[in-house]
């Protein structure tokens, strides 16, 4: 027969996963039952003593005759109200008989004033006792019963230490003390080491796994108390809880070595240019700036047939110059050297030069003037996406006119030098490329551009959206990229130069060794598993990120498939394109996303009315729902590939638990049909507001969760990633963009479901520490990354990533969370 605890209150007992708070929810302080109450007054749920009564009146703990520890908490965030709406009935060390009062509270001020009033009655020492009955789901009354405890057998820890005890004084940040919730983060760091670990204020010395004991201590704001450790891993335990008690732990108090430093971003200095990140990294070296000049063409033509052959002539060997480089690219530069084949070989572009022609014009004229009307329209569109891609249309007319003028367009850079330039088209940086610039600074251009995209694909760090201030850079001045904070300088002085080197030079130290451990499974210092994948878009791609250790694709855009063509794939080259990425990747885990298709990726043969803002209207599943044949057969493609279940099946744009629903039902049918036993898991991705908001619900439903952080981002903040009047602002690292990463995190694990993320943030080295704290079990990142993100991850514990994420929830700006990152780098050198 156990111990049977009843109910110290009145309402309705439910589980801790209903508990909005992940201290609670994620059993950080120990196991038992939440209640909603009705009542007004706690009453003891057992015979026991009291062990400890917070100041505020909101928290009481007792101690049984046979060892039991209960702590009850009324409402979430209540030790903020400092004992208002509180009175406390008994003190510390009386003997309580079951069903004397403890507490009595005002129910409506404390619910008013306070997070949630649900009560968490928790069990702080499971580890001499196990819960075998709850109730859950139901009314309870007080002294009704609620739990019933039986011993469990004490795990009997490792002792081959020569019994010698280190110390460390620290001085605690929390404001309000040691309460509930930054004991549990305490037990939780202590739990992860075999040492003997205990906190000491005066003459008290409470166990550092022990909610209670530590509660037992009575601490405020500005305690001295001393960190014990004994053990073989003592060392490293004292320096974990050392460090997790010199935060604040999210309380509010400042902390003491971080905060200073980044209370706000630095102003930029004298001969600092500010700009938006396209691809991430550092680099030094002079200017190589780049001067685009107009071709000029005249304007009336020859003969009519000798224009038109010459026109013709010249888009042949521009498409043979292009098909040449896509051949011998792979990943980012061969799906933009594809998208440029589509428009080169594009009907009706060749038909309206030719009508000019006809009319008297020359082969460039008529050329020039057929991509002119085509951007005239897509600029008529209105939509940003589109005209972001303007650039693809500039650069085929360049290289054409170029080839029917004799025009020489490559332009000399030296090795190592930093590209400086207006702008750039996707062409000319595939070609300079060849020549290893150091980096790429451009005065227009976005985030989300062919040029952005290849950056990050070829590791090659850059910086757009410059603007006119990027005009006083000359040619050939010595620079300064650092494309972690989105600053370039000019120009600058010995000590910063040396500086910067100093850091360049660890980063490529850490990039050796990040390659050398690149097989390796990813576990954080603390051996938590995450999990680092990589984004993909071809089978090339596949194979590089094997080659750089990747565990997985945790986005593969299928849209390749569907892109730049008349008519859509077929099953059979959906399946085979599949199937190598699967083989690629030699039986890891593949997630491919199902179709997205419209707002910035149209295809011409899926029509989609003209919408004022395509964002927001047919896009992703939305689409893939209103078109059921390209859906399923895009679905009997994935099930096809083998082995069964390697691949994983990924929901883009999700709002509804009903889309799911309904993708999920067509995988279950077409499986019957084909005689699948084998479970295909079904994903959703997270990338508006309301999926973040119902993650819980998707969770229930849903077999992972994975992030997609650039479209959450411009939804988050109502700014166009593609648009360039904000695309300084569109910035994943904002606090409104991670609260609700954390969100997901949080109603995810309700259900037990991993949340991954494959959007830019996952490629980004600040933001990661940032992501593993939030809860974060997958990160996704362009082939290139993936060994250093794995490396950046190998040097956490998830304690510091936690205590890091949420001084980041706190920031005010993008700008102080990238401020924070780089002080928590400074740290770790």
């Amino acid at each position: 027969m156990g111990l049977i605890i009843t109910s110290p209150l009145r309402g309705w007992a439910t589980t801790l996963d209903s508990v909005p708070d992940p201290v609670f929810a994620r059993r950080m302080m120990g196991d038992g039952v939440a209640i909603q109450p009705l009542g007004d007054t706690v009453v003891a749920p057992f015979d026991g003593e009291v062990v400890t009564l917070h100041d505020a009146g909101h928290a009481v703990s007792l101690r049984s005759a046979e060892g039991a520890e209960v702590l009850i908490h009324v409402g979430l965030d209540t030790v903020m109200l400092k004992g208002e709406g509180f009175t406390p009935l008994v003190a510390v060390g009386d003997r309580v008989s079951r069903g004397d009062p403890l507490i009595r509270f005002d129910l409506d001020a404390v619910a008013l004033a306070a997070t949630s009033l649900i009560t968490p009655v928790i069990v702080t020492n499971a580890e001499v006792f196990a819960i075998s009955r709850r109730t859950t789901d139901a009314a309870v009354g007080a002294c009704e019963a609620l739990m019933t405890l039986v011993p469990v057998q004490a795990d009997a820890r490792r002792r081959s230490d020569d019994g010698t005890v280190v110390e460390q004084a620290v001085i605690l940040s929390l404001p309000h003390g040691i309460h509930a919730r930054p004991a549990a983060r305490i037990g939780e760091v202590a739990r992860g080491f075999e040492a003997e670990m205990h906190l000491v204020k005066g003459d008290k010395r409470g166990d550092a796994r022990s909610t209670i004991a530590l509660l037992a201590l009575g601490t405020a704001f500005g305690d001295e108390v001393v960190v014990q450790a004994r053990g073989d891993d003592a060392e490293a335990a004292l320096a974990a809880i050392v460090a997790l008690l010199a935060t604040d732990m999210g309380e509010g108090a400042p902390v003491v070595a971080a905060r200073p430093a980044i209370a706000a971003a630095a102003p930029l200095r004298a001969g600092q240019i500010g700009g938006v990140i396209a691809s991430p990294g550092l680099a030094m070296g002079p200017a190589a700036r780049l001067q685009q000049a107009e071709i000029a063409v005249a304007r009336e033509g020859a003969d009519a047939s000798e224009e038109r052959a010459a026109l013709r002539a010249a888009r042949d060997a521009v498409r043979a110059d292009i098909a040449a480089r896509s051949d011998g690219a792979s990943g980012s530069v061969a799906s933009v050297m594809q998208a440029h084949l589509a428009l080169i070989d594009d009907p009706e572009l060749l038909a309206a030069a030719e009508s000019r022609i006809a009319a008297g014009n020359s082969a460039g004229f008529a050329w020039r003037g057929a991509i002119r009307d085509q951007i005239a329209a897509i600029r008529a569109t209105g939509n940003a996406h589109l005209i972001e891609r303007i650039d693809d249309l500039v650069d085929i007319e360049r290289q054409t006119l170029a080839t029917l003028t004799g025009t020489t367009l490559d332009a000399a850079v030296p090795a190592g030098a930093i590209v400086v330039a207006g702008d750039l088209l996707p062409s000319q940086l595939v070609t300079l490329a060849a020549a290893k610039p150091a980096g790429l600074c451009l005065a227009r251009g976005g985030p989300t551009s062919h040029v952005a995209i290849l950056c990050a694909g070829m590791g090659l760090p850059a910086i757009v959206a410059m603007g006119d201030a990027l005009d006083d850079v000359e040619d050939g001045s010595p620079l300064l990229l650092d494309a972690e904070l989105g600053q370039v300088t000019a120009n600058p002085p010995e000590t910063d130069t040396r500086a910067f080197a100093a850091r360049l030079a660890k980063r490529d130290a850490r990039r050796a060794a990040a390659q050398a451990a690149a097989k390796d499974a990813c576990h954080s210092a603390d051996g938590a598993r995450i999990e680092i994948f990589a984004n993909l878009g071809s089978v090339e791609d596949a194979r590089d990120a094997a080659v750089q250790g990747a565990e997985g694709s945790g986005l593969v855009r299928s849209e390749f498939l569907f892109l730049d063509r008349d008519t859509a794939p077929s099953e059979d080259e959906q399946h085979a394109a599949y199937q190598g990425i699967a083989d690629a990747l030699a039986g890891k885990p593949v997630i491919i996303r199902l179709l997205d298709i419209g707002g910035d990726k149209p295809a011409a043969y899926i029509p989609i009315d003209a919408e004022e803002n395509p964002a927001l209207g047919q896009r992703g599943i939305r689409v893939a729902l209103a078109q059921p044949d390209l859906l399923e057969t895009q679905l009997r493609a994935i099930l096809r590939v083998e082995p069964v279940g390697q691949c994983r099946i990924m929901i883009p744009m999700v709002a509804s638990v009903d889309e799911l629903r309904q993708v999920r039902a067509l995988v279950d049918r077409l499986r019957g049909e084909k005689g699948i036993a084998t479970p295909v898991e079904v994903g959703v991705m997270v990338e508006t507001p309301a999926a973040a908001m119902t993650a819980d619900l998707l969770a229930a439903e849903a077999d992972f969760l994975s992030i997609g952080t650039n479209d959450l981002t411009q939804y988050v903040l109502a700014m166009d990633r593609g648009n360039p009047a904000v695309a300084a602002g569109v910035d994943a690292m904002h606090p409104a963009v991670l609260r609700l990463i954390g969100e997901t995190c949080r109603l995810a694990a309700i259900h037990g479901r991993w949340v991954g993320v494959c959007g830019g943030l996952a490629s980004d080295p600040a933001a990661l520490p940032i992501l593993v704290g939030l809860g974060i079990a997958e990160l996704s990142a362009v082939p290139g990354f993936v060994a250093e993100a794995k490396q950046i991850v190998r040097g956490l514990t998830l304690v510091e990533a936690r205590a890091h994420a949420e001084l980041a929830l706190q920031c005010k700006s993008a700008a102080e969370v990238r401020a924070l990152a780089r002080a928590f780098e400074e740290t770790r050198r």
